[in-house]
């Protein structure tokens, strides 16, 4: 069972480590997983919070050990997204290096057809984000 607060904590410190806004990237994993429920081609178990990988049964995503590895590539996947600097931290993010170009996304608006297909990604995202600056 997920300790969200422990999840959260991840985030934080791996946002910190490249420089990434940890409330996006929280957004983003409650977005990608069903609010940790999950349910589509990425399970639990796979540690992957924010579907690297995941295009069809053939392909159901990436798995990583463990919480923590699993937050870390998907802060570094976001963070070939949005910036061009290099990774301060080890490379875990099997993926990265087909962001092309890098630092393409310069919102939350601009993953929209790019990190997902669905073009109102964007919209999802900053509402989910609104809903987190209330709380």
């Amino acid at each position: 069972m997920y300790q969200v607060d422990r999840l959260a904590d991840y985030y934080v410190a791996e946002g910190a480590v490249e420089g990434i806004n940890s409330d996006v990237a929280f957004a983003q994993m409650c977005l990608e997983t069903g609010f940790l429920r999950f349910g589509g081609l990425v399970t639990p178990d796979m540690h992957n919070y924010c579907g690297l990988g995941a295009i069809d049964a053939d392909h159901p995503g990436e798995r990583f050990p463990s919480e923590e590895l699993g937050v870390r590539a998907h802060i570094q996947h976001l963070q070939a997204y949005t910036l061009t600097t290099p990774l301060r931290g080890d490379l875990i993010d099997p993926r990265y290096t087909y962001v092309q170009p890098r630092g393409k996304a310069r919102d939350v608006w601009d993953l929209a057809g790019t990190w997902a297909a669905d073009l109102a990604y964007g919209d999802k995202l900053d509402s989910l984000l609104s809903a987190l600056a209330r709380f």
